[in-house]
């Protein structure tokens, strides 16, 4: 496995390097929404207030019997909707009658990555990050956030955490994209990659990657790439590694 000192990385090693860094990015924005951030061997949870409701990322594939009992604990008493990932797909949550799929975890091995066609610029200052929040709310359908809270989602406190950045891409003179980069023990992940409906099939997606892929060129990246977003990351460099099963108490 991948550390600060050692830049390399295997197919194998992409669900421990993807559970690693979901934990440190949602661990980053548990501390900046001011949410409990609990710690244990097998999994990392937030427990956030009725809009961002309980996250639950499993970091371990042979979680205890007691682990799984505080995991149930965790859901039954979460303030809203309860959403868990497992990269390793080795722990059966079925017994608490959530939705469940999966999605590819995906690695980028360090390399070159071309300039972006449209501007992509790092977010610096409240009004792109409320840009950005909105951007993400509407590409992701996250109805919870709605109506929107300027500093709910990206509380502006997340862009001080070590190694968290936010981007956005611009067309016509609006955000019509943006994600989030997280940079922690000598790799890089992505998450909330979207374009808003109005600038769909206009190469965004690809501007916000590559814009943020930039920075992290020398390292190993993973992300979890939904079924639209997995043509485009193969494109970029990005390889299959082994399937992430997601759970989630929302049934839309």
């Amino acid at each position: 496995m991948t550390n600060a000192l050692d830049r390399t990385a295997t197919l194998a090693d992409a669900p421990v390097l993807q559970a690693r860094n979901s934990a440190a990015f949602w661990a980053a924005t548990g501390r900046s929404r001011g949410h409990d951030v609990i710690r244990r061997r097998g999994f990392l949870a937030v427990a956030g207030d009725a809009r961002a409701g309980l996250r639950v990322l499993i970091q371990e594939p042979d979680l205890t019997t007691e682990e799984v009992a505080e995991i149930d604990d965790l859901a039954a008493g979460a303030a809203g909707p309860v959403d868990m990932e497992d990269p390793f797909s080795a722990t059966d949550l079925s017994h608490l009658n959530m939705r469940s799929w999966q999605m590819p975890v995906m690695l980028r091995l360090p390399g070159p990555v071309p300039a972006p066609s449209i501007d992509v610029a790092r977010v610096l200052d409240d009004a792109d990050l409320h840009a950005a929040e909105q951007a993400v709310i509407e590409s992701f359908g996250l109805a919870r956030f709605e109506p929107h809270r300027g500093g709910e989602l990206f509380p502006k406190s997340l862009l001080d955490e070590p190694g968290v950045e936010v981007f956005v891409a611009r067309l016509e003179g609006e955000v019509a994209g943006a994600c989030v980069t997280v940079a922690a023990n000598g790799f890089g992940s992505h998450y909330w990659v979207g374009t808003t409906e109005a600038f769909r099939s206009r190469g965004v997606g690809r501007a916000v990657m590559l814009g943020s892929l930039a920075p992290l060129s020398q390292v190993p990246v993973t992300l979890t790439a939904s079924k639209l977003g997995r043509h485009l990351y193969e494109s970029l460099g990005f390889t299959t590694a082994s399937p992430s099963t997601w759970w989630s108490s929302n049934r839309g």
